[in-house]
């Protein structure tokens, strides 16, 4: 049987002990990057927090004080 045509878990059993370990830890990074991947997301809890300025101010220059706030 080919290397290609076993199952993953029977070629990892093949490895020894040292190289196990290299697998579990390179299985769990891999794991860890995909659950980062997944919770990130777009934020928008800033959205509306200007609003109290709407009057006061256009849009552009909402921009640019939300800017000098920032200190950017």
């Amino acid at each position: 049987m080919s290397a290609q045509s076993k199952p993953l878990e029977e070629l990892v059993q093949e490895l020894p002990p040292d190289l196990m370990i290299e697998v579990r830890d390179f299985v769990e990074f891999l794991l860890s990057k995909r659950s980062r991947q997944v919770t990130y997301g777009l934020k928008q809890n800033w959205a509306g927090a200007l609003h109290e300025y709407r009057e006061q101010y256009t849009s552009l220059e909402l921009q640019q004080k939300a800017l000098e706030w920032r200190g950017d």
